[in-house]
């Protein structure tokens, strides 16, 4: 072999390697009061969201965020991704979604997911197209940490792990160089 084809095949080890040790979730954590039906919109307009979306607490760290599905799906199941709030401590509660469930994830984020529990949507769940609040609140004096990011997935729409990706990669690169290799003999 080539240097030049072992120090790619070491650089894609390499690679693979770095992806397979990233966090993906390093976000912080949520307390959801409340998430109302099809609400009205204030003044200042609710924000369309898809099934990925990114959001902020209220600096106070309590406070009320208005939406809008925009994604064309009608959604059966939202996750939240924080890392601010133990999940021990974290109380939700929702008129949309039949169950809510926390979960400290291996990278030490919590996981609040809402689900209908059903596939059919007009159950529960948010419709295409409707407007829903998610309501952050203090309990006692413990309130959510003002300004963190959340990450929010609807109908489990989450990015893959980093050891997927790398699994991918590596074995992409391995056909690319058995493709070279069968190549080669043909040629000779």
């Amino acid at each position: 072999m080539k240097i030049s084809q072992i120090l790619a095949v070491f650089m894609l080890l390499v690679l693979g390697a770095a992806m397979a040790f990233a966090d993906t979730v390093n976000d912080p954590r949520v307390i959801i009061n409340g998430a109302g039906g099809n609400v009205a919109c204030p003044d200042s307009g609710c924000v369309g969201v898809g099934l990925n979306f990114n959001f902020k607490i209220p600096a106070s760290g309590s406070g009320t965020l208005f939406f809008t599905n925009t994604s064309g799906a009608n959604w059966t199941s939202l996750t939240l991704i924080e890392k601010g709030v133990p999940a021990a401590d974290v109380k939700c509660h929702s008129s949309l979604f039949a169950s809510c469930k926390t979960e400290t994830l291996k990278s030490g984020a919590v996981e609040i997911l809402l689900s209908t529990g059903k596939a059919d949507w007009r159950d529960r769940g948010i419709p295409n197209g409707s407007n829903f609040a998610i309501t952050f609140a203090c309990v006692g004096k413990s309130c959510w940490p003002g300004g963190m990011t959340i990450r929010g997935f609807a109908n489990g729409a989450m990015v893959p792990e980093p050891g997927t990706v790398a699994l991918m990669l590596t074995g992409l690169g391995a056909l690319v160089w058995r493709r070279k290799m069968w190549k080669n003999r043909w040629n000779s």
